[in-house]
């Protein structure tokens, strides 16, 4: 003789305790995400203020560099309308765009029409490829990045000679256009000089040119005093006798039929991320998904009493409003208990024409009525479900009374 361990009776739907203690980890991981992800956020919105604003003193700003010009007679005007910039190009005007990549394309290609032919200089910090093409028609940017930022000049442009090595690794350009293709990177410029081509007729002593820089850090405040970084940027930008500081901002309304999208102020690298997140997570869910063999039967480490068993299925069915399944259970149990006490195979149990007949002469039911309650449709509420249980416990009564 053997004693079975019983468990108690449980409830199948956990308590509000029972959930906080099984997710309260993932609660926590949570918060503490989002807390880190706010705090490197203010961080980095403190560091980044004022990025590459001349008026700005923060690291990432550039007011070394207009003080610097200041002091050899260069005056330094801030602009944020594209109307503004278009209107300042001129011959005795060097124009600096800070962010290139924020103006639509029709701002653009305004801006290269006005910039084209007026003999001043041009300076593109950073654009891309969109960007440079139509900024500077002829140049192309490389997808991959310079792989170090520190780099020597290994060309024959006299600012670039007398500057020496300057951080202008960043973004590498190709052109078939001539140019002065300075700090190269696996043979690829990263800063290039490009003269407007001449004008028939022009008298302009210094014909105008667009100088396209790869990267900003020479311009920042805490990267000006290292290698040549403030010689380059001071003859870059102090060529002519004012510097026009174009930043890009919310105040510069782009032309209606000219407006982006979502997608389209989202950086290409976030969007390549999210694909190769999306990609990760279908593999992972391979990998998992895989079967590791057949499945082993394992035997229960207690023994579990078949009134719970019962109670914890009606409850996933009541849940589920499952009374199709649980009137098809209740039917299937009936029959296959009500065969051999007719003398009906087993295999036979579910088959209307065998097990019908063979209680028609031991009950006081008709077929019509038999064939309902042991093969008939489901119940349509809670309460027929019940009455359909009841008449199939007093069917089973009635054939095993002597």
């Amino acid at each position: 003789m053997t004693t079975e361990a019983t468990l108690p009776t449980t409830a199948a739907s956990p308590t509000a305790r029972q959930v906080w203690t099984r997710t309260r980890g993932i609660a926590l991981a949570l918060v503490l995400l989002l807390v880190g992800a706010v705090a490197i956020a203010a961080v980095r919105s403190d560091a980044r203020h004022g990025e590459l604003d001349p008026r700005s003193a923060d690291p990432y700003g550039s007011r070394a560099v207009a003080e610097l010009l200041a002091d050899r007679g260069v005056s330094t005007r801030v602009v944020t309308t594209l109307d503004e910039a278009r209107a300042a190009a001129g011959p005795d005007t060097t124009l600096l765009v800070a962010v290139p990549d924020l103006l639509t394309e029709r701002q653009q290609m305004g801006l290269h029409s006005a910039t084209t032919g007026s003999g001043g200089r041009t300076v593109l910090v950073a654009p891309g490829g969109g960007a440079v093409e139509r900024l500077a028609p002829g140049v192309t940017a490389d997808p991959a990045l310079s792989l170090d930022s520190t780099l020597a000049p290994a060309c024959d442009l006299p600012a670039a000679r007398r500057a020496g090595n300057a951080d202008t690794g960043g973004i590498r350009y190709s052109t078939h256009l001539e140019a002065d293709a300075c700090y190269p990177s696996r043979r690829l410029a990263t800063l290039l000089r490009i003269p407007d081509p001449p004008t028939t007729g022009s008298a302009q002593d210094a014909p105008g040119d667009t100088v396209v820089l790869g990267a900003r850090d020479i311009l920042f405040n805490n990267h000006l005093d290292e290698h040549g970084n403030a010689s380059l940027a001071l003859q870059l930008l102090g060529s002519r006798d004012h510097l026009v500081w174009y930043l890009p901002s919310l105040s510069d309304v782009p032309d209606p039929d000219d407006e982006r999208g979502f997608f389209d102020l989202i950086p290409s690298g976030w969007l390549w991320g999210t694909l190769q997140l999306f990609i990760a997570a279908a593999l992972a869910a391979l990998w998992r998904a895989r079967r590791l063999g057949p499945l082993v039967p394992e035997k229960l480490p207690v023994a579990i009493r078949a009134s719970e068993t019962v109670e914890g299925r009606a409850r996933l069915y009541r849940k589920a409003n499952a009374r199709d399944r649980a009137a098809n259970a209740l039917r299937s149990a009936t029959r296959t208990r009500l065969a051999p006490l007719t003398g009906v195979p087993v295999s036979q149990a579910h088959t209307p024409e065998s097990l019908l007949p063979a209680h028609l002469h031991g009950t006081h039911g008709d077929g019509q009525s038999l064939h309902a309650l042991l093969f008939g449709p489901p119940p349509g509420d809670d309460a027929a479900l019940i009455a359909l249980a009841d008449q199939l416990d007093a069917l089973e009564r009635e054939v095993r009374r002597p």
